[in-house]
This record gives structure tokens, C-alpha cells and sequence, in this order.
């Protein structure tokens, strides 16, 4: 058989389903609805997914690969148990006995209030008449823009000597410079931040969110300033949390180690006893997140098998009516020389025609609706994704499209052409 006839045959069928459909087209419609509800959610949540996920990892980037994080218990992926909540807190003097260490090539401890709170409280930070409100005051070093790589839009970042005699000077989030002079330059300028007054040295870049698109990202809307001037605003918060950069990401388990052994030796940690305080790093975010994703996938999976598998019934129901209406035309086609392999071609390639057809629009809608949440959050339509939802479709119609294909091959030709 050479390849003319071959696709001869094989173009055959596929005429005959598409003549089948536009004779048919509520039916067919309906038919191939469930297939297209489980392409289109397929294409639909993998674009969220693929969207978060590289998100993510923009937003791990801009941390810092290089930047381990020090608290006195875990924060990501864990509930702190009440023995976690009441350990004694890290101090200044433990993130500056850590510069000593000669893979870390720089340490900022932090502390930070916030109280999100609307109306009871909330930090509000003011210029004339334009406000901020549920504003996050952050105490740290000068050496913040270092080891987290900010970048600064206007101005400039504090420095040793305001940090020593902890001047009144902010550095503002992107958000919050915006909210409170808009496009006007804010260098130079007095805020007004719950009763206390700061002057503008710097605007920050805006910083990238996990889940894009619009809304407010919390590390936009902040007041960054000396840490001394925060204990003087604020001296009844005392948690410190410290940032540590490291010099190779080979040198990142030998770092965690000496980290580990200064601060066990400084908190007097006993040999047999577990830390008090934990280590982690932007890794951390990323293994929190696959699992997040992970139930995100099996969601996915479920609403689309369960669409796929609506339609695929109806495809196998829809393939059995047709066969029993064209009985007798199976009969004259077997009569006159068509062999059992070519009636089960002819069918089960209606049957896929039809699933392709409602992979065709689900892909179509499913493309159409992660595009549209690209606007609200982020979203990515994958390549790899519509190519395999596609593929599935069609091998939904080859699933159930081989039974009824099967019993019109199977139908004896003489009962056939007597059929009425």
C-alpha cells in the first residue's frame, strides 16, 4: 500500500466525521462539550501554575540565591509549636558575631512592626493631605542594599554614620512614595509616620510578587530606617530577624554549619539538645511552593479527568447511535469490498476527529482564559501543556471510540443490508 492511498484512506473518515458534525451540529456540540470543559481546564490552570511558578522564582532571585535567613523558629512551611513560640529571642549582637565568619561576606538584622489593622492602630504615614495607610516600619542596617541587591529609584540609602546617631531618615517602598507624592520627587521631603517625622533620603524599586498583576505587594508599602531610630520609635519590639550573604552557593553547607555552631555556642545550646533557632533560605520558598503546586496539579487533574471523561462517554454514546443509524450503509460498504480493518479505521478516526475538534476549542478557550488572568495575576500559557491537552483529547477519542468502531466492523453484512 503506498502512501497515497494510505492517506487516502485515511482522509476518507475524516471527511465522513466532519460531514457527520455539520449535519449534526447540536448534537455533535453537545458531544464534545465535556471534552472541551476538560481541555479548556487543563490549559486554563496549568497557565496559573506555569504563571506562579515563574513568579516565584523571579521573586527567590531578587532575595538573593546567596542569603540565608536567621529566627528563632521557622516561618515557612511549618506551624510553630508553643516550645518554638516561647524561645528567647536572637539579638543584635548575634547577627554582628556572625560577620566574623569568612564565608559571610555580610549580616543585617532587622526588625520590623507592622499592624494591619484598619482603623485600630495601623501605621499611617502622611504628606499634607495624601496618605499611606497600613504602612510596615522596618529597622535595619546600611548594609540592607548590599546584601539583598536593592536598587533605588531616587536617592540613596542610609549610611553608618545615621545609622550611629539614629537620624529621623526613611527610605521609602515603592508604593508608599507613590501614594504619598505621586510623580513628584520625594527626596528631601517630611513625612509624617504615626506622630513621628522623617526626612526622605531614597525610593525604593518596586519589588517583584509572587502573584503579580495587580493588588499591593506588603514590601512596597514600608518605611526602611536605621535601626536605631526604629528602637527609639518602637523599643518594645525586640525579635530580630537576620539576613546573612554568603560569598558561593557551594559554600552554602559549610556557611549553615558555622552558623549553626556560633549561634549554638552564643545561645548555649546544649550538645545533645536541638537548636534553638532555625536556618533557612530562599530553597525553603521554592520546595513550599512545588508543594503548593503539587495540590494545584492534582486538582487540575481531577476537574479534567472528569471532563474528559464525560465527553469521552458521549463520544462513545454519540458513536454507537451513529453506528445503528448507518447500518445499512456499513452493510453496502462491506459489500462491496470493505474489509473489516478499514469500517474500524473509519470509525474509531470519526471518533478521534470529533475529540480533536473539541481539543481544538478547548485549547482555543482554555488559551484564551489563562491570557485573560494574565491580567490579574500571573499567568503563562505553556506551549507543552496545550500540545499535551490536545494529545489527550485525541487519545480520548481513541479510548472510546474503539468499542463502537469494534461492533460496526464486527456486524455481519447480510444482516446489515437487511437493516431498516
Amino acid at each position: 500500500m503506498n502512501l497515497k492511498s494510505t492517506l487516502t484512506q485515511l482522509r476518507e473518515p475524516v471527511t465522513m466525521a466532519l460531514d457527520q458534525l455539520r449535519s449534526n451540529k447540536l448534537r455533535s456540540g453537545l458531544t464534545i462539550l465535556g471534552i472541551v470543559i476538560g481541555v479548556t481546564t487543563v490549559i486554563a490552570i496549568s497557565s496559573v501554575i506555569n504563571g506562579l511558578n515563574k513568579s516565584v522564582s523571579d521573586m527567590v532571585s531578587s532575595m538573593g540565591t546567596n542569603v540565608i535567613w536567621i529566627f528563632r523558629f521557622p516561618v515557612i512551611g511549618v506551624r510553630p509549636t508553643t516550645e518554638m513560640l516561647t524561645r528567647k529571642q536572637l539579638t543584635y549582637d548575634d547577627a554582628m558575631a556572625l560577620k566574623a565568619l569568612p564565608h559571610v561576606v555580610g549580616v543585617v538584622p532587622s526588625l520590623r512592626y507592622q499592624n494591619f489593622d484598619w482603623g485600630s492602630g495601623n501605621v499611617v504615614a502622611k504628606y499634607g493631605k495624601n496618605k499611606s495607610e497600613n504602612v510596615s516600619l522596618e529597622g535595619t542596617t546600611a548594609d540592607n542594599p548590599e546584601v539583598y541587591d536593592l536598587t533605588l529609584t531616587q536617592g540613596r540609602y542610609f549610611s553608618q554614620r545615621e545609622e550611629d546617631h539614629a537620624d529621623n531618615v526613611v527610605v521609602l517602598g515603592h508604593d508608599t512614595a507613590e501614594d504619598l507624592f505621586g510623580q513628584e520627587n520625594a527626596i528631601g521631603k517630611e513625612i509624617n509616620a504615626n506622630g513621628s517625622f522623617y526626612t526622605v533620603i531614597g525610593v525604593q524599586d518596586k519589588v517583584k510578587s509572587a502573584f503579580g498583576g495587580g493588588g499591593r505587594n506588603a514590601e512596597d508599602n514600608i518605611l526602611h530606617m536605621p535601626i536605631s531610630t526604629f528602637k527609639k520609635v518602637h523599643p518594645e519590639v525586640l525579635d530580630y530577624w537576620i539576613s546573612a550573604k554568603f560569598d558561593d552557593q557551594k559554600n552554602k553547607g559549610i556557611v549553615e554549619d558555622e552558623i549553626r555552631e556560633m549561634l549554638r555556642r552564643r545561645r548555649h545550646v546544649k550538645n545533645d539538645a536541638d537548636d534553638n533557632f532555625a536556618i533557612f533560605g530562599a530553597d525553603s520558598i521554592t520546595r513550599l511552593w512545588s508543594q503548593i503546586t503539587g495540590s494545584l496539579f492534582l486538582l487540575m487533574f481531577g476537574l479534567s479527568a472528569v471532563g474528559l471523561l464525560v465527553g469521552g462517554v458521549g463520544v462513545m454514546n454519540i458513536m454507537l447511535v451513529s453506528v445503528t443509524e448507518r447500518t445499512r450503509e456499513i452493510g453496502v460498504r462491506k459489500a462491496i469490498g470493505a474489509n473489516r480493518r478499514t469500517i474500524l479505521l473509519q470509525f474509531t478516526l470519526e471518533a478521534m476527529t470529533l475529540c480533536a475538534l473539541g481539543g481544538l476549542v478547548g485549547v482555543l478557550v482554555g488559551s484564551g482564559i489563562g491570557l485573560l488572568l494574565g491580567l490579574v495575576l500571573s499567568s503563562s500559557v505553556s506551549l507543552m501543556w496545550v500540545v499535551l491537552a490536545f494529545l489527550i483529547s485525541c487519545s480520548i477519542g481513541l479510548l472510546f471510540g474503539i468499542y463502537p468502531a469494534f461492533k460496526a466492523a464486527s456486524l455481519n453484512p447480510i444482516e446489515a443490508l437487511r437493516y431498516e
